[in-house]
């Protein structure tokens, strides 16, 4: 009879594991935030705070400091959100940010300089392979594999954070 009965529980508990979903296919954290961090050259997808993805990434030519203007090599800091998801991008894919934002437009205009545009976090070039770090023209980069898996997930109007 003991037997019988730890033969009933193996055999119950190897049937109901055949009812579980294939690790890997349970559904993602809702993305409400990203954070990117210029000096560690990482960017985070929040959800609630909490970092459940990170990716290695490229920024602009000319790294640090704050993005000013048109043609600086410099990758914009502050708050920002995601605009649009480009699936026609020179870079794989891409992600739009609200780059120049009002307080970005103010210190330009201060300056007498135009603040630029056309921020994006992107792939690589279209059949490229690699690329050698901190190439763009300001925007932030990762792998064509990343920037797949990141549209997947972080939808437009997602808050995005850019510390120096």
């Amino acid at each position: 009879m003991k037997y019988l009965r730890i033969l009933s529980v193996l055999a119950a508990a190897l049937f109901l594991t055949g009812c579980l979903p294939v690790i890997g296919s349970f559904p993602q954290a809702k993305i409400t935030s990203v954070l990117i961090d210029k000096s560690d050259r990482r960017m985070y997808l929040l959800s609630y705070g909490i970092p459940v993805k990170q990716y290695v990434i490229d920024l602009g030519s000319n790294p640090v400091g704050p993005k000013r203007q048109r043609g600086d090599g410099k990758t914009p800091e502050g708050d920002y959100h995601i605009t649009h998801v480009n699936t026609r991008s020179a870079y794989t894919l891409s992600l739009g940010l609200n780059y120049p934002n009002e307080q970005d437009i103010q210190i330009s205009e201060a300056m007498g300089v135009d603040p630029g545009d056309d921020i994006f976090i992107h792939g690589l070039p279209t059949g490229y392979g690699g690329a050698p770090p901190d190439w763009t023209n300001g925007c932030v980069a990762v792998t064509n594999d990343d920037i797949r898996e990141i549209v997947s997930i972080v939808k437009p109007g997602t808050p995005v954070t850019i510390k120096p």
